[in-house]
């Protein structure tokens, strides 16, 4: 019988850049400036190409929204030295904040940026998934906060059969390495953006 494997969907082509996500992340976790479990990215890129004297471009941009991806095989949990990093049986991928001594060798080891040291208490911090409302049957805030409604969540297998197993666009890093609990709709640009010049356009202190 397979494990439960809780994950996040994400359609890019229906992402506004509200980052209405982000904040209701921040308000219901009370986080610091700076410290971000999720981010909304806005890429863009492309450049003019001429053929014959004429100027055409190949210029785009959309938005990913990204926080901690609970993986199958989270990279973060095989670095802490403390057993801190934990996942539970819903694969959901969790901090027991007594035992973490805030070494940041997770954050090291994180190839999604996903852990963030927390300067007053002196322990790592990442998104939960809100298991707090999971385990009410409650959506996670973030997902509940969307407008668009480009973010859901439910079970990885179920996400896969409705909306494919596209799991990595640009910016991402190749999937192979933790096996993100992630599927994303991409937004029409995003898949040739691979030898593109694409870039991130934010950088922000929220």
């Amino acid at each position: 019988m397979k494990k439960k494997q809780y994950a996040f969907y994400f359609d890019s082509s229906s992402c506004s850049g509200c980052k209405a996500c982000q904040v209701a992340c921040k308000d219901k976790h009370d986080l610091d400036v700076g410290m971000l479990w999720r981010r909304v990215y806005e890429v863009g890129g492309g450049d003019w190409i001429e053929h014959n004297n004429v100027f055409t471009h190949n210029v785009f941009a959309y938005n990913l929204s990204i926080s901690c991806n609970h993986c199958e095989n989270p990279s973060c949990v095989a670095a802490c030295p403390s057993k801190a990093l934990q996942k539970r049986k819903d694969g959901i991928v969790f901090i027991d904040e007594e035992k973490c001594i805030g070494c940041k060798y997770c954050a090291w080891a994180c190839p999604y940026d996903a852990l963030k040291y927390d300067t007053k208490k002196g322990v790592m911090s990442k998104c939960h998934f809100c298991y707090d409302n999971i385990d009410k049957v409650e959506k996670p805030t973030c997902v509940a906060a969307c407008p668009m409604r480009a973010l859901e969540f439910g079970e990885l297998s179920e996400l896969k059969k409705r909306y494919g197993s596209v799991n990595e666009i640009y910016p991402l890093p190749e999937s192979s390495l933790t096996n993100p609990s992630i599927v994303i709709t991409p937004h029409r640009d995003a898949v040739s953006t691979k030898g593109s010049k694409a870039s991130i356009s934010n950088t922000e202190k929220l």
